[in-house]
């Protein structure tokens, strides 16, 4: 498939270019400008393993003359997603288990975990990297209310009270003791 789009006030047109063949589980990527170019270029190749799902995913930045590979694993509830480039390597994984979500993601300047679980009405969330680390305990009160206090290892505090307008509306505040209250009205695509 190809798509176009013409930017009037600078005369350039943008160019996307998709090419997939789903027998040999590939694709091609290409963005380009009619100025400009081959902007980027992009390759997904699939493969199933042993009942697991593996994804090689080498991308090029012509304008940055920046290169990375995504190397991705899929498992039933087991995700790992490898990201490598000269600069920089990123490793996430995530793993479910029951109730219980299990992210943890790791790169040269940063490392964190994140543990999620959901028991009945109640969520715990403890989130966790060598800078900083919180909890959060989330109460579904009743089908409109929610109530989400939050402290970490600092001490701070902050609880979170959303309620629920329906049709996908809701007004939830955020209060930090002895620092803001924050108020977010949410209707539909409007925020304020």
């Amino acid at each position: 498939s190809a798509r176009a789009e013409r930017d009037m006030s600078s005369d350039d047109t943008a160019l996307e270019f998709d090419a997939d063949n789903e027998d040999a589980d590939l694709s091609l990527h290409v963005v380009a400008s009619a100025a400009g170019g081959v902007e980027r270029v992009e390759a997904t190749k699939g493969l199933d393993m042993n009942g697991a799902r593996v994804t090689l995913n080498p991308r090029y930045n012509v304008v940055d003359e920046e290169a990375d590979v995504v190397v991705g694993w899929e498992n039933g509830d087991t995700n790992v997603k490898l990201t490598a480039s000269a600069d920089n390597q990123e490793v996430n994984v995530k793993h479910r288990i029951d109730n219980t979500n299990i992210e943890l993601t790791a790169s040269r300047d940063n490392q964190e975990v994140v543990i999620d679980h959901q028991m009945d009405n109640t969520n715990v969330k403890l989130t966790a990297s060598a800078d900083n680390q919180e909890v959060t305990v989330s109460q579904q009160l009743d089908a409109n209310n929610r109530i989400s206090p939050t402290v970490n290892r600092n001490g701070d505090v902050s609880i979170e009270w959303e309620r629920t307008l329906g049709d996908d509306s809701s007004l939830t505040a955020t209060l930090k003791p002895n620092d803001s209250l924050n108020v977010e009205w949410k209707d539909n695509d409007w925020t304020a």
